[in-house]
């Protein structure tokens, strides 16, 4: 149910306006699961103005509907792991959560490990959960032919399809808009998958399984990857230009890959390829990033509820110049949930996975210095825009507020008015979405 808080700030709204408050406010991140709680007749998924793959109302909703958006969508609602998955074998972080283990992993396949994004974890699972026959399919995301610097849902049934769709997508990716279609196939075909998003898509997934058991009957498995959040198009578009690259010329874009974290390659119409390393896509100090609001001021860009979060492990959270060379590539394996160490173990003992050294926390917080400062600073950030009336996303089980109160008050009060500014310079606005 929506907090105190949101239902205030929507009391008088119809069911339209308060569904669209979630992009006006920028908190949308576009993983389209409102357009499958209602179908796409009454909600549908489109390229807006701004660029964006934003929902689009079709027909009035009502606000029983709408209510069921908010409950589900990782705009609103946040929410930590399970209860249920929780055992007397997990540890707990303040900043990196429930977890049974940690450890670094990679491919043991040499092919694998050098063409996925980092160690190739996530595809090593994958291949495994298919070849093994554990699950029937896994849900994923890939590069689209229409637009390839965005990502769109996928169904893998074969270890050709998992390699297929192999790689970071840093662009918007509406990987869950069919999932309740998914799981009306899968309940037919009595099928289990295994779903691979990002810590949001999780965020969602997790949401709905209160709405509906299909959801931990047929996925077996959420893995995700630690995100930093994506490219917003405007971005994407720049970068481009100054590649004198024209958007629509572009057909094909590999964000990472082939090297660790190997480099962005771009494919234009009249048969160009352009090849940026990581440094010149994202900038040496992160000055390239230009990310949507709601990744700014993300509660969970761990994969707090995942069975599984991989992570890349360089020291102060980025390659240099020198490793993005000579690096062979190794995730951190952030294993959540008994079902994950087993999933994990299981695969690794099939030759899937190398399992390396054991890591802490404290080595996480050295891999991943934005997730931590962000995870710290994330409560004051929501205070801030409150003050100003904005959407924020209901949370529980993130430790959000025990990290705020270790803050000093000057930085707490630095973060609440920092973010109160951009708040109050339209910063985290977005025009109602149209379409173009």
């Amino acid at each position: 149910m929506a907090s105190d808080y949101l239902k205030t700030l929507q009391s008088g709204l119809t069911p339209n306006q308060k569904f669209n408050q979630i992009t006006e406010h920028g908190m949308c991140i576009g993983c389209g699961i409102c357009q499958s709680l209602v179908g796409p007749e009454k909600i549908k998924m489109e390229i807006v103005a701004n660029g964006y793959e934003r929902p689009l109302i079709q027909q009035t909703l009502k606000h029983a509907e709408v209510d069921k958006i908010m409950d589900v969508c990782p705009g609103t609602r946040v929410e930590g792991m399970p209860e249920s998955l929780v055992d007397e074998g997990s540890k707990n972080d303040d900043v990196w959560g429930i977890f049974q283990e940690i450890y670094f992993s990679y491919a043991a396949s040499p092919r694998i490990r050098h063409m996925a994004s980092t160690g190739g974890l996530l595809t090593g699972l994958g291949l495994y959960l298919i070849e093994s026959g554990e699950v029937d399919f896994i849900l994923h995301a890939h590069e689209p032919s229409h637009n390839p610097t965005f990502g769109q849902p996928f169904i893998s049934r074969s270890v050709e399809q998992v390699l297929e769709a192999s790689g970071s997508r840093y662009g918007p990716t509406a990987t869950l808009e069919d999932i309740v279609e998914v799981l009306n196939q899968a309940e037919e075909k009595k099928e289990k998958f295994a779903f691979i998003g990002t810590p949001c898509d999780i965020s969602a997934l997790r949401n709905y399984a209160r709405h509906d058991e299909r959801v931990d009957r047929y996925c077996l498995y959420m893995l995700t990857m630690v995100c930093g959040g994506f490219m917003e198009p405007a971005g994407m578009r720049k970068f481009l230009k100054n590649l004198d690259v024209n958007f629509d010329e572009v057909t094909s874009l590999r964000y990472r890959g082939y090297g660790c974290p190997g480099p962005t390659t771009i494919k234009t119409q009249d048969g160009r390829v352009i090849s940026k390393n990581y440094l010149e896509f994202w900038g040496e100090d992160d000055s390239a990033w230009q990310l949507p609001p709601r990744c700014k001021v993300c509660p969970d860009g761990i994969g707090d509820s995942a069975d599984i979060a991989a992570s890349d492990t360089w020291d102060g959270g980025s390659p240099d110049w020198v490793s993005q060379k000579t690096d062979l590539g190794s995730n951190a394996a952030v294993v959540r949930t008994r079902r994950g160490c087993e999933l994990m173990d299981r695969a690794i003992q099939s030759g899937y996975l190398i399992r390396g050294d054991s890591l802490t926390v404290e080595d996480m917080n050295r891999f991943q210095p934005h997730q931590e400062t962000k995870k710290r600073m994330v409560w004051a950030r929501f205070s801030g825009m409150k003050m100003t009336g904005h959407i924020v996303p209901d949370t529980k089980g993130l430790r959000l507020q025990s990290l705020f109160h270790q803050n000093s008050d000057s930085t707490n009060e630095n973060e609440m008015n920092g973010t109160r500014s951009r708040v109050e310079a339209g910063k985290f606005s977005e025009d109602t979405p149209a379409k173009l």
